[in-house]
This record gives C-alpha cells, structure tokens and sequence, in this order.
C-alpha cells in the first residue's frame, strides 16, 4: 500500500470509529491491518495532534539529518550555543517541519561539536564525592542517626558525602 493509500484508510477507519463502529469493522471496512492497540493509539493521537497524526511516524533507526537540517543547526548553535536541546527541537519543528528527538538532537550536537557549555558545565560527574578530591580532609560526623552522612572538611571548604 502507498503511503497516501495508508493515510486514506487510516482517516477512513478513524472516521468510521468515530461514528462508533467497532475498531475491527472500521479496519476491515477501510482495508487497514491493524491491531485493536494500534487503532486506539491512532484515535488518541487524532484527537491531540488532529490532521498531522494521519502522518506516519518514522520508526526504528532514526533519520539522518539531512544537510538543509544540519547547516541550520549549524548557524543555530554557532549564534547561541547556550541554547536548550529542547527549545532546538521546538524550533526545528517550527521553523522547519523536522522533528528530532532530544536524544538524537544531543548525538548530532555532540558530534559536530556544538554542545550546550553551560548544561555540561553544571553536571556532575556522577562520582560520589568527586569534588572533594586531593588535600587532606577528616570527617565530621553531620548526625547520629544511620543515613545522616557526614562531611569532608579540609581548611576552607566542606563536602558532605
């Protein structure tokens, strides 16, 4: 089936389940194989995202970034580079029609270099207690009860751990 072909029987079959004809009556009817499960993802995704869920969605693998996308992102990230992964996408969308997911859109910045600094900069690295490394430090006991931690302390700065 060609893709307007799906598209057709898909709006056919939602339109007979809307006028409350059984899921498996409205597929058969339209010629769509599908699975109860499907049907009411494609009704609910109708009554949100209207004419566009009549779209199918790519699946698996995702797309490349084709270069259009890319010299985009390219002029986007090199004129603010502190700009959000997720406002990327919502402009993408806008702008452009495309739509990436965050996941993808980090790896594509990642890999070109255009990272957000400032969101990598406030990370922490995951190691406990990975800023109180080097010096001297002793332990000061922070309660008495199991689970209250305690603190690193050397001179002029405190880690609690």
């Amino acid at each position: 089936m060609e893709p307007e072909q799906r598209r057709a029987a898909k709006q056919q079959m939602l339109e007979l389940m809307e006028a409350g004809v059984s899921w498996q009556e409205a597929a058969t009817t339209a010629r769509a194989q599908t699975s109860r499960a499907t049907a009411s993802r494609w009704r609910q995704e109708a009554r949100t995202r209207g004419e566009a869920a009549l779209q199918d969605s790519r699946h698996g693998h995702p797309a490349k970034v084709l270069p259009p996308v890319l010299h985009w992102l390219e002029l986007r990230c090199q004129a603010t580079s502190l700009v959000a992964s997720s406002q990327l996408q919502a402009e993408l969308q806008e702008q452009l029609g495309v739509r990436l997911s965050i996941s993808h859109l980090n790896a594509v910045r990642a890999t070109h270099g255009w990272s957000n600094v400032a969101s990598q900069a406030g990370k922490k690295s995951g190691r406990r207690g990975s800023e109180c490394s080097g010096g001297s430090w002793r332990a000061v006991v922070a309660g008495s009860r199991p689970g209250d931690g305690f603190a690193l302390r050397s001179g002029d700065s405190d880690c609690l751990v």
